[in-house]
């Protein structure tokens, strides 16, 4: 028979990691290649002048050079590690896939919206984005501890 991908439990982890990294792929290399036009061209050429190769620009150069935008990025996107994607499961997943494709998130509306326990519901939104913020200020602090940069 045909491949019910979104009917298997097997199949319906990676085929949503898929369409997440198809859907943040364009953004994310939006970010990174500004990041890389900041980088000042005359660093590759004194390095190339003094015989550095391609791996050594990428690794003295390049990456300390958008090492910045990383470090920020990450910070960002760890306070949103419990948000995977709310939209994007409850679009794609059905009863057959809860087991494997239920998260915070959709659990939460399936408990308030769906079987009215709204006290319960909220009590977990809650909590989740109170560690979320909690995971930002951590990154946040450990970044200007651990490399001297402030993002404000």
């Amino acid at each position: 028979g045909p491949l019910l991908f979104l009917g298997d439990n097997n199949l319906f982890q990676p085929t949503v990691i898929l369409s997440n990294v198809w859907k943040e792929g364009g953004w994310a290399t939006i970010i990174y290649l500004a990041a890389l036009t900041s980088i000042d061209l005359e660093l590759y050429e004194a390095s190339a002048i003094d015989g550095a190769n391609r791996w050594k620009q990428t690794l003295h150069i390049t990456l300390p050079g958008i090492l910045p935008t990383v470090l920020l990025i990450g910070a960002l996107n760890l306070g949103n590690v419990l948000n995977a994607g709310f939209e994007q499961i409850l679009a794609l997943y059905n009863p057959v896939v809860y087991p494997t494709g239920d998260i915070l998130d959709t659990w939460v509306y399936r408990t308030g919206l769906v079987a009215a326990n709204y006290s319960l519901a909220t009590a977990v939104g809650l909590l989740k984005s109170v560690v979320g913020l909690l995971l930002t200020g951590v990154a946040f602090w450990g970044i200007r501890r651990f490399t001297q940069y402030r993002v404000f």
